[in-house]
């Protein structure tokens, strides 16, 4: 049996929810191969060759994509088995399930994913176009990075003047929080579970083999499992005292485990990046984020007095969003010497609302919300302030072409500042000295959902 494993977005970083799946696959005497469209073209050929093709859609962009992806596949070859895995893999199931997808694997996938090849290449029922929450908590195998592109393809780490080559991985699977906006919780419902630590040791070894010299561990949440995270840090900095590393963990964490970060910085930690959201409180409670912004002044100094940066990331436009939020958030940023923290896309992040969003049933929610968008794979809503959807469409136009144009993050921030300011009729926050937001760690891929 001749699998195709189709990558088309993770972050900049190289596939890991391709890897291992690739992994388990050839583990179980499959032919494999992988295409990871970010980085390269997805031949006619290898459409081909395949006896199956396997999507993987960690995240709304990763989806939208993969959906174009299947419908090529499709087009070429209708009877060709697709399957979509991952955590987006559920979403916009209506549209997708039986037309794209003959199968559609969430949660733990690997397991279910190699079962699902096994059917197929036995000859037995499959069990027809259906959705299945994968389960099973199995060794995983060791990601078949192989099978990928090189490091040098994907996003790297700029610090210290120049770029180091930066590899991926995962310590847990879920998280144990439930934000009503996240994705993760839909899927995971509250849960997570460790990767072993032996297992991700060995897939860090073949990354540093491969010339990585700083590793993101991207989990959810690295912190859902202190104890875990310190262990497997501790470990990481034993085996290679050289390399440096990221996370990301929620602030009230940050806040809450003030214990970690002392060996954190000594291990290499150079920046944590934390979802603040937004600075109004009343919208993150609605969230249910589990903090305050003042929480997230009190995480910027914690992480800062270790010598951490932390890079937020924001959700500026939500249906409850006023002019003054955004002019607030802009504030706080400059306030807190963010400014080089922050990639100016996220200056633009309007919030997502797939199918099974736990806000849905919000009753703040409902007077705002309008029909689901199929192709966006989310529902639409207006801002209770038409100005602040036009002000997000102004952003998100002129950070797009700031970005084209190479401008650094200090001139975009100034733009988009000047652009909150018109439409606020307030004042412009105070013009930052330029060597308050040069050389902070950061990837050069910017963060996109």
């Amino acid at each position: 049996m001749r699998v195709l494993i189709v990558s088309t977005y993770e972050l900049g970083h190289q596939p890991l929810h391709a890897a291992s799946p690739a992994a388990a696959l050839r583990d179980a005497g499959y032919e494999v191969r992988c295409v990871d469209t970010s980085v390269q073209h997805l031949e006619p050929d290898a459409v081909a060759w395949a006896e199956a093709v396997c999507c993987s859609v960690p995240m709304h962009t990763a989806m939208r994509l993969a959906l174009r992806v299947a419908e090529r596949v499709k087009r070429a070859r209708p009877d060709l088995p697709v399957c979509f895995f991952g955590l987006y893999a559920p979403v916009s199931r209506d549209h997708t399930v039986g037309r794209l997808a003959d199968r559609v694997i969430a949660g733990r996938y690997v397991p279910a994913l190699v079962a699902w090849v096994d059917a197929l290449a036995a000859g037995r029922p499959t069990g027809g176009p259906e959705v299945v929450v994968g389960r099973g908590a199995a060794r995983p195998p060791l990601p078949a990075r192989d099978l990928l592109p090189p490091l040098e393809r994907y996003a790297h780490l700029a610090v210290d003047g120049e770029e180091r080559l930066v590899g991926y991985v995962e310590a847990t699977e879920g998280c144990r929080h439930v934000c009503r906006h996240c994705p993760v919780p839909v899927v995971y419902g509250g849960r997570f579970r460790g990767v072993e630590r032996d297992a991700v040791l060995a897939d860090i070894d073949q990354l540093v083999a491969m010339g990585a010299r700083h590793v993101t561990f991207g989990d959810p949440d690295f912190l859902n499992g202190p104890g875990h995270a310190l262990a497997l840090v501790r470990a990481v900095h034993a085996r290679w005292p050289q390399l440096t590393f990221d996370c990301t963990t929620k602030v009230d964490h940050i806040v809450a485990h003030p214990e970690v970060w002392p060996t954190f910085a000594d291990a290499g930690c150079l920046f944590v990046v934390s979802a603040f959201e937004t600075t109004n409180d009343r919208i993150l409670a609605r969230l249910d984020k589990g903090h305050t912004a003042a929480q997230a002044v009190e995480a910027i100094r914690l992480l800062r007095a270790h010598g951490i940066e932390p890079r937020p990331s924001w959700m500026p436009f939500t249906p409850w969003t006023t002019l003054d939020d955004v002019r607030d958030l802009l504030t706080f940023v400059a306030a807190h010497d963010l400014v080089g923290n922050v990639d100016p896309v996220q200056y633009t992040i309007r919030l997502l609302l797939p199918e099974g969003s736990l806000l849905l049933d919000h009753p703040d929610l409902r007077p705002y919300l309008e029909g689901y968008d199929a192709e966006r794979l989310t529902y639409r809503w207006a801002a209770a302030e038409p100005r602040v959807d036009a002000l997000q469409a102004e952003l998100a136009e002129l950070v797009a072409a700031r970005t084209a144009a190479g401008a650094s993050a200090l001139e975009t921030f100034l733009d988009v500042d000047a652009a909150v300011a018109a439409a606020t009729g307030d004042a412009r926050c105070p013009q930052l000295a330029t060597g308050s937001v040069e050389g902070r760690p950061r990837l050069t891929e910017p963060w996109f959902c």
